[in-house]
């Protein structure tokens, strides 16, 4: 096999990861309302780093306050949220595996009643009901999320992944549906993309080229065109300030959206790109033993585990042990749950999932 699961693979940061399997950034809801760290997201986290996988990634952690997007979520917008990430980084590490954080911001995907005012985007959004950014408030922006990266470093994380998928603020930004800006930050995808590469750069500059960098990026949905997320994709590949880029494909076996760009699956328009040094990582529907052999071995460097690495601590164990390993069948008790190390709110948020929880 070209990219066995248990080969170690090396960043160009210098940073070592284990083996192919990342845990993907996944809502939980286990912490304090004020972003500070609780023992229930210490202990789900801790336990995948247990269970071998090779890079554990937090949920996604707000950069700043306005930015919280669910209750319950990790936060790295004050240096009082150091203290419980030197814990989770140093817990994590102790099993070998590396500790990255997610850095977020939800713009006008952050629920009004949760911030106790309107949400922030590029431009006014009527559906969202949001107010627009300054110019000034952009770069407040930008600089938050270098901020949390130096803050990240300093708790003792390997590195860190800008979030610039699933419609939050990165993708608002992004977004021509979205962003109707007519200063630098809007317009055309250079003007678009702007915030998302000053951040890179920033971070880069602030935390060092020994520092773990990615960026998340999703190719459809909320106004993203694939050719233009390629585009972003490419021009980082070329100016080689990130580690690694992770594409969230929803379903990593679909063909696009976009009719015209039907000729390859959506994974093939990305695994056909040149990385050069840059690693690729995708995530989507990637369940069984057998699904992270197919998508190793279409050129994807590691896999990102969602639900699977819910359902066992210890997935890249088992898929290690046996290549053909499937999951256990959904719906499971919340006792199974609980035994895997879900907390009681994180076991609510899974009971909004359809016929995942028994």
């Amino acid at each position: 096999m070209k990219n066995s699961p248990k080969t170690p693979i090396k960043f160009p940061c210098g940073a070592e990861m284990k083996n192919r399997f990342m845990l993907a950034p996944m809502t939980n809801c286990q912490s304090h309302e004020d972003g500070k760290l609780s023992d229930d997201e210490l202990h789900w986290l801790t336990m995948r780093a247990k269970g071998q996988f090779g890079l554990v990634m937090t949920c996604a952690s707000h950069v700043q306050e306005v930015g919280k997007g669910f209750s319950g979520q990790l936060g790295i917008f004050s240096d009082k949220h150091i203290e419980g990430h030197k814990k989770l980084a140093s817990n994590i590490k102790s099993h070998g595996s590396l500790a990255v954080i997610q850095l977020h911001h939800a713009g006008m995907r952050s629920p009004e009643k949760l911030i106790k005012q309107k949400p922030v985007c590029p431009s006014v959004n009527e559906e969202f009901g949001t107010r627009e950014l300054s110019l000034e408030e952009v770069k407040e922006l930008r600089d938050d999320f270098i901020k949390a990266a130096i803050r990240a470093k300093e708790s003792g994380y390997d590195g860190v992944e800008v979030h610039g998928a699933h419609g939050y603020i990165l993708t608002q930004f992004l977004s021509s549906e979205v962003n109707l800006r007519t200063d630098e930050y809007g317009g055309s995808l250079e003007n678009r993309a702007r915030i998302l590469f000053e951040i890179v750069a920033g971070i880069r500059e602030a935390c060092g080229k020994e520092f773990l960098l990615g960026v998340r990026l999703s190719p459809e949905r909320v106004g993203m065109k694939l050719l233009e997320v390629k585009s972003i994709c490419e021009r980082f590949i070329d100016e080689g300030k990130v580690d690694f880029l992770d594409i969230s494909l929803w379903d990593s076996f679909k063909l696009p959206e976009e009719e015209e760009h039907r000729n390859l699956s959506l994974l093939e328009h990305f695994t056909s790109l040149d990385f050069k040094n840059v690693l690729l990582t995708v995530a989507g529907k990637i369940y069984s033993g057998k699904d992270v052999s197919k998508i190793l071995n279409q050129g994807v460097d590691f896999v990102t585990i969602g639900k699977s690495a819910i359902l066992h601590h210890d997935f890249p164990a088992k898929v290690i042990e046996n290549p053909n390993f499937t999951p256990i069948e959904t719906p499971v008790t919340k006792e199974y749950l609980r035994n895997e190390g879900l907390g009681e709110k994180f076991l609510n948020y899974m009971s909004h999932w359809k016929g995942f929880v028994k």
